[in-house]
């Protein structure tokens, strides 16, 4: 079976997604993106990234009820399943691992 992975922004938003548990769809998602990373990205790159993430089977969707304060239109509600957590975990074991092996001293260059 063909490995599948993550790209940068993908993990961002698998993690967001995490972050915000029951309250994670399109416009919350962006809007937390943008403050825990300051970068500001479009509705349309992270609905794509949410569609990514579904199709390699990391997250689930529902449509939640319609509300008057969206003109009766409906929010698709996200949340990291089994393989989204598993893959959340390996990114983070691999990541320590790799920030263990980096010499002392090599990456503490004063800025500015």
């Amino acid at each position: 079976m063909k490995r599948t992975y993550l790209g940068e922004l993908e993990e961002i938003v698998l993690l967001t997604i995490a972050i915000l548990g029951e309250d994670a769809y399109g416009v919350k998602i962006m809007e937390e993106v943008a403050q825990q990373t300051s970068r500001s990205l479009s509705i349309s790159a992270i609905h794509a990234t949410l569609h990514r993430l579904e199709d390699k089977g990391f997250v689930n969707s529902h449509m939640g009820g319609a509300t008057a304060e969206r003109g009766g239109r409906r929010k698709r509600f996200f949340t990291v399943n089994q393989a989204g957590s598993r893959m959340l975990n390996e990114i983070k074991k691999l990541r320590q691992q790799l920030w263990q092996q980096v010499p002392s001293g090599l990456l503490d260059w004063k800025m500015g």
